[in-house]
């Protein structure tokens, strides 16, 4: 499988430029990047206007997923709910609404003026049952079997070793545990000169894995695959992105699968 990086990547520069890259995405919505940003890609996605009407408006600014699928995350009051990559913490938010103040949600990412703003409108916003923590997918900073739902939003494609995010996953969910997330995939493998190069990782095209890969990272891990949505909504902006999403397709998915 080729879920883990290509031997010539170099993994610090690509951290280096992710947390870059977010940290301008947090600060600076309205620049120019590869991908579409702001509340009319999430509405463009399918999230519900009335959920979106009721979280913080500069959260949605920085949103910049690549897919719906917290619909099929089953969340019902009470749930406990881990979101990997939170960013500026829209998932989180309409996560929150959803699971209700006897529920729970944490988001972990590593940039640290996404979890900074993120924060801010959390505690403008009085949510108690919500928090944001600093933490890599690979190594999560959390306790086993501690979360009913694990969610994520074109996020897991910037990791170095997605088998390892898998392997977290599972090992932070309860038995019967859920996994609903929305990521990019690829049909056919990258180029070396696609793969190694930190830039296209940190615009979310570099490190999308074949999608039969990914799938089978997920089920290596304990898991097992419900249902797999395309994503046709989504586009990139630029032409590099266009080319890449043409030659070798690279699209986006959301995805659901049940811990064993």
């Amino acid at each position: 499988m080729t879920t883990t990086s290509p031997a010539k990547l170099d993994t610090a520069e690509l951290a280096r430029q992710v947390k870059a890259l977010y940290a301008q995405v947090a600060e600076q919505p309205q620049a120019a990047y590869h991908f579409p940003l702001g509340r009319p890609l999430a509405e463009q996605l399918g999230y519900p206007a009335d959920l979106l009407d009721q979280i913080p408006a500069e959260t949605l600014a920085s949103f910049a997923g690549v897919g719906y699928a917290l619909d099929l995350a089953g969340l019902t009051p009470g749930t406990r709910v881990l979101d990997l990559g939170s960013g500026s913490g829209t998932d989180a938010f309409v996560a929150a609404l959803m699971v209700g103040p006897t529920g729970h949600v944490t988001g972990v990412d590593m940039t640290d003026a996404q979890l900074a703003k993120a924060e801010r409108l959390r505690a403008a916003a009085g949510l108690d049952h919500v928090r944001f923590v600093p933490g890599r997918l690979e190594d999560l900073p959390l306790p086993d079997a501690s979360f009913d739902v694990v969610i994520s939003n074109g996020v897991i494609n910037l990791c170095p070793d997605k088998a390892q995010v898998f392997r977290e996953v599972a090992r932070v969910l309860t038995p019967g545990g859920r996994l609903a997330i929305a990521d990019i995939v690829t049909t056919r493998p990258l180029p070396e000169a696609v793969t190694c190069n930190a830039d296209l990782w940190s615009a979310c095209i570099g490190g999308a894995a074949p999608e039969a890969d990914y799938h089978a990272a997920i089920e290596a891990a304990g898991l097992t695959i419900g249902t797999v949505r395309e994503v046709p909504q989504y586009q990139f902006l630029t032409t590099q992105a266009r080319n890449a999403s043409d030659t070798y397709g690279v699209r986006a998915v959301t995805l659901a699968a049940e811990r064993n």
